[in-house]
């Protein structure tokens, strides 16, 4: 790779292993919850006083702890510290709605209140929310050292959908809101929420911009955002946290001093640990009240869905991508998505009878995203050495309304199986199949599981858009990577097959049901042998990337006309030291 690829990977490994090391099990300690309700003041059946129903959350910050211990690992330009604070909800559930028209349209972000039994949107103020990551600047925190001097701050963006719990045995006892906040540049509409008698973690400082503390000890003050306080009527409540800041360990990852762990997660370790169901335990508790966190984990960086490597746990990708894996991970009474999904299951046996599908029956609406995360490479082990490659990010969503279901069927004593798409009527019962295509095992690296084939192609146009001056196609293992948009109809918000791991079986299965769902996206990387265009002695000039769904029209579904997307890039510089510029797409400015 170029220095500058050697960085951009070294930047990606580090976020990734930023957000494994701080995911701890919110809410999952019985201290911690217990440190929630005292803080909040909670009883049971607590909310608002008799009277008229209220029609506005009434928010907290509480902090679960007053001790942090963090370590100062050897390379690191600082440490990344989960605070263990969190935002309380009561009286009625804290909700939002985010859309954009358009990618040449702002994003609104509207909250949603209702009385009555009616709903009501009221808009937030207008360029507060500039993507679907959530509410920016909501937490502000301090650092000061033992002689009382402000040593460091920074702030942080809050997912309202990030990782929570119950802090009340009346409050629901599962929440019907997604289980995070899609970071995908080209996300199209989002729901976030909070329900009554639940809290969600609002630890999240800015994991790309680690806080640089010497080893020592210091004082934490977080505080909500003022615009944020006036907003929503939030106390300005300012929890204090000690936070001791230890040398690096020389005892591997289990790093540090005492047991139990917290529940913290690495990606690479469960992955490398051969690992398909269980956590791994990166920290534990360093006395009582207190949370330790662990070491950084080694990883190999396979790009947020590149080679497609099995992930534990498997965040939406783009998350990892923007330093914005930072949820919390499963557990009793809490989730935030990153669980190993059980795999789904196809029919019992290959449908028979004549194939057919109703004229009337609703159909998936497969939809391509520009392109995005594109840079130029020296290519990956397995490709050509001395080649120039152009790399690049691409997402197929499913508008709805109906699910893409496929199940396929394996020729006995071959590496192939006989995909068929199957179709529900309103009620979920099944009314319809069609044959459409295959899927084939892949055995390389970083695969190792059953592909969907013909499910996207992708071109180099020329600048007239009327010439392939590259071409390819990738057979894809179908799963819920993304959420694209979750305000269309009969958007799924908790997706089952959300992991690579599971979602497209071993080498010895004799079916495979791979399911892309109503609202979300399966993005792939291409950064692998095979999956990026090879640029060498290409002229400097402007192109597009086009990304194709469904390319073979072998899918039914009730739109073909929106199946493509086009993105500009110029090339630019000589073979060995080729440039790409990326021009903004509409409001879109990510390269």
């Amino acid at each position: 790779m170029t220095t500058q690829q050697h960085s951009r990977a070294s930047i990606r490994n580090q976020i990734e292993r930023n957000g494994s090391r701080l995911k701890h099990s919110a809410l999952a300690a019985g201290a911690a919850l217990a440190v929630v309700v005292s803080v909040a003041g909670a009883a049971p059946g607590a909310g608002a006083a008799s009277g008229a129903a209220p029609t506005k959350p009434k928010l907290r910050l509480v902090a679960a702890t007053d001790t942090v211990t963090t370590q100062r690992w050897e390379g690191e330009p600082g440490v990344y510290v989960d605070l263990g604070t969190y935002i309380t909800v009561d009286d009625v559930p804290l909700e939002f709605k985010v859309t954009r028209k358009s990618y040449n349209d702002p994003v609104i972000a509207e909250q949603i209140t209702r009385k009555n039994g009616k709903a009501e949107a009221k808009k937030l103020p207008a360029g507060l929310v500039k993507d679907f990551a959530g509410l920016p600047g909501f937490l502000e925190v301090s650092f000061k050292n033992a002689a009382g001097q402000e040593v460091a701050k920074n702030s942080g963006t809050f997912c309202p959908n990030n990782a929570s719990g119950r802090i009340r045995p009346d409050g629901p006892a599962t929440s019907h809101f997604p289980e995070s906040c899609s970071g995908n540049p080209f996300t199209l509409g989002g729901i976030w929420g909070i329900e009554k008698g639940w809290a969600a973690n609002v630890s999240s400082i800015d994991y790309s911009k680690p806080v640089d503390l010497p080893v020592g000890e210091y004082t934490a003050k977080v505080s909500v955002g003022k615009k944020y306080r006036d907003l929503f009527g939030i106390p300005n409540d300012q929890p204090t946290i000690k936070v001791t800041v230890l040398p690096p360990s020389d005892e591997g990852e289990g790093g540090g001093e005492g047991g139990g762990g917290v529940g913290l997660t690495s990606r690479s370790s469960a992955h490398h640990a051969g690992s398909h169901g269980a956590h791994g335990a990166h920290g534990a508790h360093a006395g009582h009240g207190a949370l330790q966190s662990g070491p950084p984990a080694s990883s190999h960086h396979y790009g947020p869905r590149g080679a497609d490597m099995p992930t534990l746990p498997a965040f939406p990708n783009a998350l990892v991508d923007r330093g914005m894996a930072h949820h919390l991970g499963d557990g009793p009474g809490h989730t935030d998505g990153s669980r190993v999904a059980p795999a789904l299951k196809a029919a019992a046996q290959r449908p028979t009878g004549r194939a057919g599908v109703p004229a009337n029956v609703p159909k998936p609406d497969l939809r391509s995203l520009p392109a995005w995360d594109i840079a130029v490479t020296d290519g990956e082990d397995g490709d050509v050495p001395g080649k120039d490659y152009l790399a690049f990010s691409a997402n197929v969503w499913n508008a709805g309304p109906a699910p893409l279901v496929v199940d396929g069927f394996r020729r006995l004593g071959k590496d192939l199986m006989d995909a068929y798409q199957y179709f529900y009527d309103a009620n979920g019962k099944q009314v319809g199949y069609t044959p459409t295509g295959t899927m084939e095992w892949d055995p390389r690296i970083g695969h190792e599981h059953w592909h969907f084939t013909d499910f996207a192609s992708y071109r180099l146009l020329s600048a007239d858009q009327t010439k392939e001056v590259r071409s390819g196609k990738e057979a894809f293992c179908l799963a819920n990577t993304d959420a694209i948009d979750y305000t269309v109809k009969n958007a799924n918000w908790h997706p089952y097959n959300t992991d690579l791991s599971t979602a497209c079986g071993e080498k010895s299965a004799l079916s495979v049901r791979e399911v892309l769902d109503v609202g979300s996206g399966d993005t792939y990387t291409q950064y692998r042998p095979g999956q990026s265009f090879d640029i060498t002695g290409l002229p400097n000039g402007t192109y597009y990337i086009q990304v194709i769904a469904n390319p073979e029209k072998r899918l039914q579904e009730s739109n073909l006309n929106n199946n493509v997307a086009l993105r500009k890039v110029i090339l630019g510089g000589t073979d060995g030291a080729r440039t790409v510029k990326v021009p903004p797409h509409g409001l879109i400015d990510v390269q």
